[in-house]
């Protein structure tokens, strides 16, 4: 008897997130509005009405798209900032050496929640919500670095350190869009370790 193999169709859930990896490499690399529907699907290896079962319509693929990548990014910035015993200040450098890792060439055209406002400035749309939420999350958690910090350093006022390291970091992804890793964003760390406490 001849054996022979059928590929296992992916679950629902499994296209999803195959759709959503593909809608990411097309939207980050190329840009949300120049990329269509049509074009997901076809890169995606599905039909434009399996897509649409899935997605009842682009903005909700976008929204699913900043959703997911926001995700993404909570556990990278979590990851490395985690409280595993080292020092606050510590962890604070920690992720900013990651931020030097994650901006280079061959991963990142900037940030793709800046990005995703700047296509998407109405703040009634999925997408544009997302990516405000994700900004706030990091403001926030750089927030409570800084008081994690301020308890076994004299920081004078946590909030404003905290504003210092978020434009810190926003101004990395801005910078390496123009002038590249060779430029300001590939000394983020320095900047980072020059506005935190000793």
């Amino acid at each position: 008897m001849t054996g022979t193999r059928t590929a296992r169709r992916r679950t629902s859930a499994e296209t999803r997130e195959h759709v959503l990896q593909t809608a990411h490499e097309l939207f980050y690399w190329h840009g949300i509005r120049a990329v269509g529907v049509d074009k997901v699907a076809a890169e995606a290896g599905i039909a434009p009405t399996t897509l649409y079962r899935l997605f009842a319509s682009k903005d909700d693929l976008v929204a699913a798209y900043v959703e997911r990548a926001g995700q993404a990014y909570r556990e990278w910035f979590t990851a490395a900032t985690r409280d595993d015993g080292r020092d606050p200040r510590e962890r604070i450098l920690t992720l900013f050496d990651e931020l030097v890792v994650r901006i280079q060439p061959e991963h990142c055209r900037g940030c793709p929640f800046l990005m995703a406002l700047t296509e998407f400035p109405d703040a009634g749309v999925a997408g544009h919500r997302e990516s405000v939420a994700l900004k706030r999350w990091v403001r926030e958690r750089f927030g409570e670095l800084a008081e994690e910090l301020a308890r076994t350093r004299p920081v004078d006022d946590p909030a404003e350190l905290a504003d210092r390291l978020f434009l810190v970091m926003e101004g990395a992804y801005a910078a390496v869009q123009s002038l590249g890793i060779d430029g300001p964003a590939g000394r983020v760390r320095a900047f980072a370790e020059a506005i935190l406490p000793g």
